[in-house]
């Protein structure tokens, strides 16, 4: 019989495949990109800084999730010696344009005008996650870079919004069953089986409105997660 793998320590739960602490890592993206063309550009380049970090993981990009739907792929998969870590990104923005960078570089961001649906597809993103975790040796990161304030501010207004119980504002916390529109619609419900409390970090700040840009990133291990409690009838 196989000896059963510990979980790992805590410290450990927030790193990269075990090697790469996450803040070293913004850290080398920051310096090298403050910003990025496309979801697809923050992917690639998330995961040379990773390697960059940590030579001896290794990064997998849109790794497809084998014995589930066909369909199902997974943005980044990091392997180390000693853990997995799969990856999950979500690149929002409102329009921005300038040079930065080294050497130079033009960008023009394009406004996608809908943070509700950012906020619903972020969860979305922490339920599959909780879902691919079920290795001991494999934790998840749901990492969200966004210049649209509206996500990272609470809310002002007491008129409630189809996307109430999906606000990622800083220090919310969320757990269980969280309905879209009072449940109005169902295939936009999100279960969470662990709690977070949310925490946002800053990313770069760059000239000219929309330039400030924030981080947000969600852990998520698997002995953290239960499972659903089964209720006898």
């Amino acid at each position: 019989m196989a000896t059963p793998v510990p979980p790992p320590p805590p410290a450990a739960l927030e790193t990269i495949a075990g090697g790469a602490a996450l803040d070293e890592v913004l850290a080398r993206l920051r310096a090298r990109r403050p910003v990025f063309h496309s979801e697809a550009d923050l992917q690639h380049s998330f995961a040379l800084a990773v390697g960059e970090v940590a030579r001896d993981v290794h990064c997998r990009l849109e790794v497809p999730v084998r014995g589930r739907d066909a369909s199902e792929y997974l943005d980044l998969l990091c392997l180390g010696p000693t853990g997995r870590t799969a990856v999950e990104f979500k690149y929002v923005t409102r329009r921005w344009s300038g040079t930065v960078g080294m050497p130079p570089e033009e960008y023009v961001l394009r406004g996608h005008n809908a943070p509700d649906v950012a906020r619903r597809d972020f969860l979305r993103d922490v339920e599959r996650l909780e879902r691919f975790c079920d290795r001991e040796d494999q934790n998840g990161l749901a990492l969200l870079i966004t210049n649209e304030a509206s996500l990272w501010r609470p809310r002002q207004r007491k008129t409630p919004t189809r996307d109430e119980e999906f606000r990622i504002h800083q220090d919310r916390e969320l757990s269980g069953t969280l309905l879209w529109a009072e449940g109005s619609f169902p295939d936009n419900t999100r279960v969470l089986r662990g709690a977070y409390t949310l925490a946002w970090r800053p990313y770069t700040q760059l000239d000219g409105a929309g330039g400030e840009f924030r981080c947000l990133a969600v852990f998520i291990a698997p002995h953290l997660v239960q499972p659903p409690q089964r209720h006898e009838a």
